[in-house]
C-alpha cells in the first residue's frame, strides 16, 4: 500500500454507525478496508482518536476563479474540502464569447476579482474544464450558468427570447452538458437570469434532464415571496422531469422567522409525490453577495455601464431609492432595505478601505450622507465591484433545514475583498463543532453523510463521496473532539483546528497539520456526457 491509516474511526458516509478499521490507499484508491488484520504500508498514518470520513463535498462553491488564480487553494483542502461545485447562481464564465465575458468579469468582479494579468483561455465548457485539469488542488464539477447563457443569446432585455433564441440557448444547454457539466444553474435575483419566465426555465430544464444533468436555481426570493417562489422550482421540475436541488436554501429576513418548517413541509410534499430534490445550505446567519445586486432589475437592464449610467442621474437615483427603501426591490428579496443590515466587506479601491466591516447605515451617520447616497457613490465609484454582507438569517430556520434528509453542505463561500464571508473558511468545520458536537443538532454519522455521500449522490458519482474499496481516496482525518473553524467576520482567513489529514486522491493536501501545496484535483464531469 502506498498510504495506510492505521486504527481510524470510521465514518463511512452512509449514515451508518462508526466502525474502527484500517484503510489502505494504493494509486489514489481505497485499496482495502480492514476490520482485524492490519495492513502494512509504505506510509502509516497513526489515525487513533481520529475519525476518517470521506472528503467534503462543497455543492455551492464560488471558487470558479480564485481555484485558477490561487490552485493550492488553502481556504477549502484546510477545511477537508475535497470536491467543489462551481458555475453557481447562474453567473460564471463558461460558455462565453468575448463581448459576455467583459461583461461578466465586470459583473463579478465583488465575487471573484478580476485578475490582472489572468489568462482567460477558454469560451467553451470543455476548455474551462481542460483548464481545470492543469492542476488544482481539489476535484471540481461545474453547472451550466443560465444566466450567462441568457447574456450571451438576448443580452441584457429584459423581454421573452424569440423562438430562435431558445432554440440557441436550449443547443447551448445541450453542448455544455456533452462536454461535462453536470446540470444548470439559475441566479433569478440577478440580471440577466432574472428575466427568464417559468416557461423559459422549464424549457431550459428538460434539456438539463435529459442530459443527465440536474438544476440548480437560486430562487426569486428568500424573503417576501419566499415559499411561492420555492413553489415555483418545485413545479419547474414537475413540469421538465429535471431533479431540483436547492440553492443555499434557507428562508431569510423578519418576515420569514420561524418559517423554515413550512419550506419543509412543501419540499416533503413534493418528494412524496416523486419530485427529486435536494438542497445546501451554509451554518451562518448572514448571507453574501455583491453590492449592486440589490438594485431593482429594471436599473440594471441594459448592463453595467447603462446601469453606472442610471446611478450618475438624480432623477433615477430617486426612483431607485424608492424601490430599495420603501417598496422592496426584487434584488432585495422584496423586502424593504435595512441599511443597518448591509454591511461592506470588500471594495476594489483602497479610498474606500474604510467603509469595510461597517453597514452602510452606519458609514452614512459617520459621513452625514442619506445611506442611499452613499451605497449609489459607492457602487459608481468601485465601478460596482463592491462585495456584502446581509445580516438576514434566523438560527431556528437554520437548524430545521440542515435537519433534512435531502440537506447537503455547501459553502456559497466568496474568496476574495478584505473580510470575505468566513463560511468561505469553514463552514466543514462548523458543521462538525457547533452543530454536531457543542449542540447536537446532527449526529456525527448523519452529519458526515450529509457532507459527504449524498452530496456524491447528487452528483452521480459513483466512486465518491463513500469509504468503500475501489472508490477515490478523497480522505479526511479529523479530531472530533477538537475540530472546529477559526474563521470569523473579524478575521475570515483562519485555517481550521483539528483536521491534521487531508487527501485528495490519495495525495496529501494536509499532512500531519501541514499545507502541502498538492495539486492533486481534476474536473469531475457529468457521467452521461
Amino acid at each position: 500500500m502506498d498510504i495506510v491509516v492505521r486504527g481510524a474511526t470510521v465514518v463511512d458516509g452512509t449514515g451508518a454507525p462508526r466502525y474502527q478499521a484500517d484503510v489502505g490507499v494504493q494509486a489514489g484508491r481505497i485499496a482495502e478496508i480492514s476490520t482485524g488484520r492490519r495492513l502494512d504500508g509504505t506510509r502509516v498514518i497513526d489515525a487513533r482518536g481520529l475519525v476518517l470520513s470521506p472528503g467534503f463535498i462543497d455543492m455551492h462553491s464560488h471558487s470558479d476563479l480564485q481555484v485558477l488564480a490561487k490552485p493550492d487553494h488553502l481556504a477549502k483542502v484546510s477545511q477537508g474540502v475535497t470536491s467543489e461545485v462551481y458555475g453557481q447562481d447562474g453567473l460564471s464564465y463558461a460558455p462565453v464569447n468575448d463581448e459576455t465575458l467583459a461583461g461578466l468579469r465586470s459583473q463579478l468582479a465583488g465575487w471573484n476579482d478580476d485578475p490582472a494579468g489572468f489568462d482567460w483561455n477558454w469560451r467553451s465548457v470543455g476548455e474551462y474544464l481542460d483548464r481545470l485539469d492543469q492542476g488544482i488542488a481539489v476535484n471540481a464539477a461545474y453547472l451550466l450558468p443560465q444566466g450567462t447563457i441568457r447574456m450571451m443569446v438576448v443580452g441584457w432585455e429584459a423581454r421573452p427570447p424569440t423562438e430562435s433564441e431558445m432554440d440557441r440557448m436550449r443547443q447551448i444547454v445541450a453542448t455544455g452538458l456533452a462536454e461535462g457539466a453536470m446540470g444548470l444553474s439559475s441566479g433569478l435575483t440577478y440580471t440577466p437570469g432574472m428575466y427568464a419566465d417559468t416557461e423559459e426555465l422549464v424549457a431550459l430544464c428538460e434539456v438539463t434532464g435529459k442530459g443527465g444533468g440536474y438544476y440548480s436555481p437560486h430562487h426569486r426570493s428568500y424573503g417576501a415571496g419566499a415559499l411561492e417562489a420555492y413553489t415555483e422550482m418545485v413545479d419547474v421540475s414537475r413540469r421538465s422531469g429535471c431533479p431540483l436541488h436547492l440553492a443555499h436554501a434557507t428562508m431569510n429576513f423578519p418576515v420569514n422567522k420561524g418559517r423554515g418548517v413550512e419550506l419543509l413541509a412543501l419540499l416533503d410534499e413534493a418528494i412524496a409525490d416523486g419530485c427529486d430534490i435536494t438542497l445546501d445550505t451554509y451554518p451562518y446567519l448572514p448571507g453574501a453577495t455583491y453590492l449592486s445586486a440589490l438594485l431593482p432589475s429594471w436599473s440594471t437592464e441594459g448592463g453595467p455601464d447603462v446601469t453606472l449610467g442610471r446611478l450618475t442621474d438624480p432623477d433615477t437615483r430617486e426612483r431607485i431609492r424608492v424601490d430599495l427603501e420603501e417598496n422592496g426591490s426584487d434584488g432585495c428579496h422584496g423586502v424593504p432595505v435595512d441599511w443597518d443590515s448591509i454591511e461592506i466587506n470588500g471594495v476594489r479601491k483602497d479610498e474606500n478601505s474604510q467603509l469595510v466591516g461597517h453597514s452602510i447605515a452606519e458609514s452614512a451617520r459617520r459621513t452625514g450622507q442619506a445611506p442611499s447616497d452613499l451605497y449609489f457613490d459607492v457602487l459608481v465609484a468601485e465601478r460596482m465591484g463592491t462585495s456584502c454582507l446581509m445580516h438576514v438569517g434566523h438560527e431556528d430556520n437554520v437548524q430545521a433545514i440542515m435537519k433534512h434528509p435531502a440537506h447537503t453542505g455547501g459553502s456559497d463561500g466568496l474568496l476574495v475583498g478584505e473580510r470575505p464571508h468566513p463560511r468561505a473558511w469553514g463552514t466543514f468545520p462548523r458543521y462538525l463543532a457547533k452543530y454536531v458536537r457543542e449542540l447536537g443538532v446532527l449526529e456525527l454519522e448523519e452529519c458526515v453523510a450529509h457532507l459527504t455521500g449524498r452530496a456524491a449522490n447528487r452528483l452521480r458519482l459513483s466512486d465518491r463521496g463513500l469509504i468503500r474499496e475501489g472508490y477515490a481516496a478523497d480522505l479526511v482525518l479529523f479530531d472530533p473532539d477538537t475540530v472546529a473553524d477559526t474563521a470569523t467576520f473579524d478575521q475570515p482567513r483562519q485555517v481550521a483546528t483539528g483536521i491534521p489529514y487531508v487527501l485528495v486522491n490519495g495525495v496529501p493536501v494536509i499532512d500531519d497539520g501541514t499545507h502541502t501545496g498538492a495539486l492533486a484535483g481534476h474536473s469531475l464531469r457529468n457521467p452521461g456526457a
